[in-house]
């Protein structure tokens, strides 16, 4: 993993660094909307790259998967991204693994986690995920 990204998510304070070749770019984004975002505009940028992540639940471990990206760390990650992830070419790496990811004020499980349960299958996870986005979004 690029020490240099981690450094950089702790360091200012950001909720995901990708660094792919020369160019690192940081996000500040709630929740995977960053990722999705990038995968809608810009998915080359993703294929191969390296990301350093403050939260990595089974949604944006889905994300991950599905463009490509070579190198993950994460700060915290749930049990169910982690199983998501294990089966694939991704080298992983985290400082905490959770359960599940919790909802921002603590009192229950991420309403996107929750939408991630009951499947691995990458295009039903995917379709979820995009119907999820698209609600919060409208």
């Amino acid at each position: 993993m690029q020490d240099n990204i981690v450094e950089l998510l702790h360091k200012g304070e950001y909720s995901c660094v990708v660094s792919n070749g020369e160019e690192t770019r940081t996000f500040s984004k709630r929740g995977v909307i960053d990722l999705y975002e990038l995968i809608e505009n810009d998915l080359p940028f993703l294929n191969g790259s390296s990301i350093a992540d403050k939260v990595v639940g089974k949604a944006a471990a889905t994300l991950m998967i599905l463009s490509g990206v070579s190198r993950v760390y994460a700060e915290v990650i749930s049990e169910p991204a982690i199983d998501l992830i294990k089966n694939t070419k991704i080298e992983l790496t985290f400082g905490k693994a959770v359960p599940l990811i919790e909802n921002r004020d603590k009192s229950g499980i991420c309403p996107l986690e929750k939408t991630c349960m009951n499947t691995n299958s990458l295009q039903e996870l995917f379709i979820r995920i995009e119907e999820f986005i698209n609600r919060m979004r409208h």
